[in-house]
């Protein structure tokens, strides 16, 4: 009987699910949202209207969207959006994009003469390419085109097209730094002396054009002020030949012959036009100082840089670019008086080119000595370099003047796992200042490998041999001054390396420098050597550096040599105090040096406030042979007007307090803004009535009391993503956007504009006269703002508002009607407690 009852519950039971698959086979399975739960009552049944939202669909209109091509974002802007039908027949938002903006994102629009818009019309026919979509995310304010690889131009990775370059607004500009120091001797160790050293660099944008001005004055104890004028010139883009073209002061290119400043013109290939898969080099000065000291950079004869460091190893990575090449020489000046002097190689890497580039530089225009007695002697010079075939490249150059001629050639090679290779020949013809004419050639070597697997990286190996009557053209042109001929010194060999090597994620890494030079008819010699060790380990950071500089001077007699030579050795550690005091590291530091002391130091730095842009630092030390304690303090503040900061240090001979203060101003249409020191490519935020809003990734950087600022530091050429913190917006100030997408050309001011709505924030509860609520879905648009901005009222009439005014309008519309469209007059009342208002308002409607 159970058996019977069982098999009839199963046979009902495979006739209901027979009944239901046959019933719902039909049924459309798109989601489908009922209307009638938004209603709220009788009076609001029937106004409720979500057809423009169903299936994901949105309303016609412009909106500002990211649009990406192949996956990758080519641009950000404002597209105007139609109901369109795509390539399958879909209707939904299609975008109006103009035939050259596609072919700027690399579209190959001449092979597709249907793309050309309909007259009347500005939008280009996306469905004239097969197989090509256009799709709107609503969501993510994304516009995602695909095209296939066919229709596409090839672009190389980082590729940013030039007629995105913005060549940034007419502006002033002016970079400064001061710094100095007054130094209280003790005992009898000399006298009582203060030193002021000042850094200038004025210019002006005008369009395409960039005038710049690099000048230096200092002051020593006596009251003596001196001026000097690195350079001034003006520069501006060619873009059709990815150059520069430079009028006035300036330096020749060092690829092929030695760097060579001048006063005329230039007109060189610049590197960063192309995308970064395609290209630079630039040095880290790194040192050891045995007491609280001054570092001195000089390049060329000139004065680039000037600062105080503390005993043990220090890096300098914030150098200006001079725009010239050249070894840097450093000075490192002890308290005591005595000097330190080491040579940081400014040198190119083997001259590579990728195949089919070509790289030129044409310069002329009269010898600029750092010397006022050294004639001002014409000259000309001419170097290209072609990428060839199997990774060859061919170079070679000339230089011309009435005094000096000198031919070069030279080939390089990629050899893959063997690194690359480049090697040359100069051939020169010099005649000195009262005599006859030399002959010389010159045979240079240079190396670079980067060896992933062992973490091997050689910079710059190079080596170079000079005859006995070779001469560079500085040297010739050098000689010609005002009182009797200057012999300079001929160098014989010369040999360089710089070297990092890692050695594994947990055992930290090695870097390794070395200049060697000799001369000829001369017993100079200049030897300078840098090893390192760094490594972290859970948190601690420790170093190992050793410096060895030996110089010898003298003739050609032995008996007028004089040899000068130091070692130094310095150890240093940095332990993490977060767990107590956040922000905040204790260092140690050994510092011992062949022709002085030993010393041990102990010292606490951190940062303080809330862009940890107050940073801090305490010092105490004690050095063995009679040199008694020594310390110092320091205090660094980052602001949005600037930076400032001052030192106190001392030790057995003086007692030193030092200051400086550095900054960027640039007077620009709006007024004139303040701001930290300004790199060589700038940007102006204009986010007009949000003061106090700090730039993301920006150390201490922050809108001005009118809402405006300096990001000091943008790439040129490149996409720069600019955003502001929303967390620091005042209550009353809201972002329509709060990232802004710049691509400055070199030097330029570019505005980053940001659409601020300064007003209060409202919940506001809309009626209807006599019926409820507004439906859901309206759209409210506020008639009295000068932004274009409008929101969506939610199901019980409610709709958040920013921006607003004490007292204005809105105009609300549901549907096409005029009897779906009603306008709120409106008035706030103060409530200083609350950051959004609420209100309740009577919505109008338009008979």
């Amino acid at each position: 009987m159970n058996n019977i009852i069982y098999n009839r519950f199963r046979i009902a039971k495979l006739s209901w699910l027979v009944v239901l698959t046959f019933v719902a086979a039909p049924i459309n399975a798109q989601d489908f949202f009922n209307p009638k739960l938004l209603e709220l009552g009788k009076t609001n049944k029937d106004k409720i209207n979500l057809s423009r939202f169903e299936s994901g669909g949105q309303v016609p209109g412009t909106y500002r969207v990211d649009i990406l091509l192949e996956g990758r974002v080519v641009d950000s802007r404002d597209v105007v959006f139609f109901l369109g039908k795509d390539n399958t027949g879909k209707e939904n938002l299609q975008p109006c994009l103009s035939v050259d903006l596609l072919k700027n994102f690399g579209v190959k629009t001449d092979i597709f003469p249907a793309l050309k818009p309909v007259e009347g019309s500005q939008c280009a026919n996306i469905a004239a390419i097969p197989q090509a979509s256009a799709e709107f995310i609503f969501s993510s304010q994304q516009l995602v085109i695909s095209v296939p690889q066919a229709a596409l131009l090839h672009m190389p990775r980082g590729y940013v097209p030039s007629t995105k370059w913005d060549e940034g607004i007419s502006a002033l500009l002016l970079n400064y730094s001061f710094n100095g120091s007054q130094n209280s001797v003790r005992g009898d160790y000399g006298q009582n002396n203060n030193n002021q050293f000042l850094n200038l660099r004025p210019g002006m944008n005008l369009g395409a054009w960039r005038l710049r001005n690099y000048s230096t004055w200092s002051r020593d104890s006596n009251g003596e002020d001196k001026w000097n004028t690195v350079y001034s010139y003006a520069q501006r883009d060619i873009i059709g030949l990815n150059s520069q073209l430079i009028l006035g002061d300036s330096s020749s290119p060092s690829d092929i012959f030695d760097s060579v400043p001048f006063r005329g013109m230039q007109v060189a290939s610049d590197d960063e036009m192309l995308p970064e898969s395609l290209r630079g080099y630039a040095p880290v000065i790194r040192g050891i100082a045995r007491s609280n000291a001054q570092v001195i950079v000089r390049q060329n004869g000139y004065n680039i840089y000037q600062s105080y460091v503390a005993p043990g190893a220090f890096e300098i990575t914030d150098m200006y670019p001079t725009g010239s090449s050249g070894d840097l020489q450093v000075t490192i000046k002890e308290s005591d008086g005595s000097e330190q002097h080491s040579t940081i190689p400014f040198a190119s890497l083997p001259v590579l080119q990728r195949e089919g580039r070509v790289k030129y530089s044409i310069t002329g225009g009269q010898y600029r000595a750092y010397s006022n007695n050294v004639e001002k002697t014409p000259f000309g010079q001419i170097t290209g370099i072609y990428g060839l075939p199997y990774d060859i490249t061919l170079y070679g150059g000339n230089q011309m003047s009435s005094k000096y001629q000198s031919l070069a050639f030279g080939i390089g090679k990629n050899m893959g796992d063997f690194g690359a290779l480049s090697s040359d020949m100069t051939q020169a013809w010099s005649t000195l200042k009262d005599d006859k004419k030399t002959t010389g050639q010159s045979w240079r070597l240079r190396y670079s490998k980067n060896v992933i697997e062992t973490g091997t990286n050689f910079a710059i190996a190079g080596y170079r041999y000079s005859t006995d009557g070779f001469y560079g053209l500085q040297e010739v042109l050098d000689s010609y001054r005002d009182w009797n001929a200057w012999l300079p010194e001929r160098r014989r060999n010369r040999a360089e390396m710089l070297l990092n090597q890692r050695l594994g994620s947990d055992f930290g890494a090695l870097s390794f420098n070395l200049v060697n030079e000799d001369y000829w008819d001369s017993q100079r010699r200049m030897q300078s050597i840098g090893l390192g060790y760094n490594n972290n380990w859970g948190g601690i950071s420790y170093s190992l550096n050793y410096s060895y500089n030996r110089y010898a001077r003298g003739y050609s007699s032995s008996s007028d040599r004089r040899i000068e030579r130091d070692q130094i050795v310095a150890f240093n550690i940095s332990v993490p105090l977060d767990r107590w005091l956040s922000n905040t590291r204790v260092n140690y530091g050994l510092n011992s040096s062949q022709r002085g002391s030993t010393t041990n130091t102990l010292g606490i730095n951190g940062s303080l406030l809330d862009d940890k842009n107050l940073s801090w630092s305490l010092q105490q030390g004690y050095s063995s042979k009679g040199e008694g304690n020594s310390g110092q303090a320091h205090i660094d503040y980052r602001g949005t007007y600037g930076e400032f900061s001052t030192g106190y240090g001392y030790d057995r001979y003086a007692r030193r307090i030092n200051y400086g203060i550095q900054g960027g101003i640039v007077a620009h249409a709006d007024g004139i803004t303040l701001g930290q020191p300004l790199g060589e490519t700038v940007a102006l935020v204009k986010a007009t009535g949000a003061a106090g809003v700090s730039v993301n990734n920006q150390t201490g950087v922050k809108t001005d009391f009118r809402g405006y600022t300096l990001v000091p530091y943008v790439s040129p050429y490149r996409e720069n993503d600019i955003s502001l913190d929303t967390e620091t917006l005042a209550n009353d100030v809201d972002l329509s956007l709060t990232n802004s997408t710049v691509v400055p050309t070199r030097g330029a001011v570019v505005k980053a504009d940001f659409d601020v709505r300064v007003g209060n924030r409202v919940l506001m509860t809309l009626r209807l006269p006599g019926s409820g609520a507004v439906p859901f879905g309206a759209i409210a648009t506020q008639t009295s703002s000068d932004t274009d901005s409008a929101s969506i009222v939610g199901d019980r009439g409610e709709v958040y508002l920013t921006g607003l005014p004490e007292k204005g309008s809105l105009f609300v519309q549901w549907g096409a009607r005029v009897t779906e469209q009603c306008q709120v007059d409106y008035q706030l009342e103060h409530q200083p407690e609350q950051n959004v208002s609420r209100i309740n308002a009577l919505c109008h409607l338009n008979n």
